[in-house]
């Protein structure tokens, strides 16, 4: 049995399908990964990786900065201690104000739960944290609850995968509102650091909302750099592989990969074999098949440099983005003020529409523990303070979660 995509393309046989097939879904299992599990993966690995620069990436050491990836935090407060963690709207609220509707997403250290605050009758996504497995403090509070907003259109990733790739004039659409964030990001001194389809929302307009600011540096100005080995495996830039100081231009890299991924599939540099995809990252030249405008292969060469001193951005930080030839049909005014009709409209009929979400989520029970009076509660709009204080914050499956 044989496939052929096209009348002069090339014969796709079952066996190779199947492979294409097998690489696929590994891609989807590894992408659900967390970095930490990936790099204890990696480190019990006999790949037999030919450069040095990546078997020193995989004896990574103790990071610098005291963020995220610090591996032994200080011993946590006493219940009777406040943990200040930013603003709250509503620093009263206690888990029985909501009713737990559906589970929309899982992590190794809890849950996303769809709810409806039963006095103002708005609905949110609430991230329930076990306490226990972040701060292995038994006489803790059971669980941390996360009040945030709620957007039903659908990860990026989820569409991607449903679709493959998209058409350019979506895939200039998406990328537009992404710059768009992160160079206001760049502008308040924040680098985002871990663009990805998944932390890529679409609104109930089809409009982009960028998601989990857990691993933002602040204070980076136009300057500036940072050095912390962070970030997800197939969009980390070379100069994070090298551990070597880098600046805002890392996002840039990153919008460059996302781009890449809409339009092709995959991110640019993928193998299933994560030590040979970070040798790829660093020293495999991009190959960009024809199948797109010259004005789009110039944007990823120019987003994919591994010299970030050379990379799109560069200089002029997002003005830079904002005017290559790649854009020239966007009008950035009505894209701001969100005037553009996005491309897909998920269509969601109101809040309790979860078409969008992975059914693996949805189909699950709400255990009947969520929502106990003799829970903690947290509503904060601090989502980089609650990651600093508690580990485990940013969302990050077990290795073995969806396998």
């Amino acid at each position: 049995m044989t496939v052929r995509a096209e009348a002069s393309g090339p014969t796709l046989t079952y066996s190779k399908m199947r492979g294409v097939v097998a690489i696929l879904i590994a891609f989807m299992k590894q992408r659900r990964m967390g970095l930490n599990d990936f790099i204890q993966k990696i480190a019990t690995s006999s790949y037999p990786c030919k450069h040095p620069e990546v078997q020193s990436i995989l004896k990574i050491s103790q990071p610098e900065e005291p963020e995220l990836m610090n591996a032994n935090p200080s011993p946590p407060p006493s219940p009777s201690q406040q943990i200040n963690l930013g603003p709250s709207s509503n620093p009263h609220a206690k888990p029985s104000d909501f009713h737990f509707l559906k589970v929309i997403g899982k992590g190794s250290f809890g849950k996303v739960l769809l709810a409806r605050h039963k006095a103002e009758e708005e609905f949110y996504a609430v991230k329930v944290l076990q306490k226990k497995a972040i701060l292995k403090k038994k006489e803790t509070a059971d669980k941390l609850y996360f009040v945030l907003d709620y957007i039903n259109g659908g990860e990026l990733f989820y569409h991607l995968q449903r679709e493959r790739c998209f058409l350019e004039p979506r895939a200039r659409f998406y990328a537009a509102e992404i710059a768009s964030a992160l160079g206001y990001l760049h502008s308040l001194n924040i680098v985002y650091r871990d663009l990805k389809p998944e932390n890529i929302l679409l609104d109930s307009q089809g409009h982009i909302i960028l998601t989990d600011f857990g691993l933002c540096k602040e204070n980076i100005e136009h300057n500036g750099t940072t050095s912390t080995f962070c970030g997800t495996p197939e969009y980390l830039a070379p100069e994070v592989l090298h551990k070597q100081p880098y600046d805002r231009t890392v996002d840039w890299w990153c919008l460059g990969a996302v781009l890449y991924e809409m339009l092709y599939g995959l991110p640019p540099f993928y193998s299933r074999n994560t030590a040979e995809m970070y040798d790829n990252i660093l020293n495999k030249p991009l190959q960009l098949k024809p199948n797109i405008t010259n004005s789009a292969r110039h944007l990823l060469e120019g987003l994919l440099q591994k010299d970030r001193t050379k990379r799109v951005g560069a200089k002029e930080d997002f003005m830079e983005i904002k005017n290559h030839i790649f854009f020239s049909p966007i009008n950035w005014d009505d894209l701001i003020n969100k005037k553009i009709t996005p491309p897909f409209n998920p269509n969601v009929s109101g809040p309790s529409d979860l078409r969008h979400f992975d059914p693996e989520f949805t189909d699950e029970p709400v255990p009947n523990s969520i929502g106990q009076s003799s829970d903690s509660i947290l509503i904060t709009a601090s989502v980089q303070e609650a990651a600093e204080a508690f580990l485990g914050f940013s969302y990050a499956p077990p290795m073995d979660s969806f396998l």
